[in-house]
């Protein structure tokens, strides 16, 4: 099969993905994060978050699961 979408990519985007770079889809978001910090994650009618925000938002959130409600890994709450 033709992949005629790869004409699409720009330049220095792979065709294939390495699955092996990362050992988690913890580990991608933290490289992303480090890599594009300055860049925009999310963007929502109008509004943007940084990959920066991004990552201080969610250590912020684990921080108060851990410490404000007292959850440990792997623990849910109903």
């Amino acid at each position: 099969m033709e992949k005629i979408w790869l004409k699409h990519y720009p330049p220095g985007i792979e065709a294939e993905v390495d699955v092996q770079a990362f050992a988690s889809l913890n580990e991608v978001l933290r490289h992303s994060c480090e890599r594009f910090a300055q860049l925009p994650a999310y963007s929502n009618m109008g509004a943007s978050i940084s990959y920066a925000e991004l990552e201080q938002s969610s250590r912020d959130f684990a921080a108060y699961l851990q410490n404000t409600l007292g959850l440990h890994k792997g623990e849910r709450r109903s």
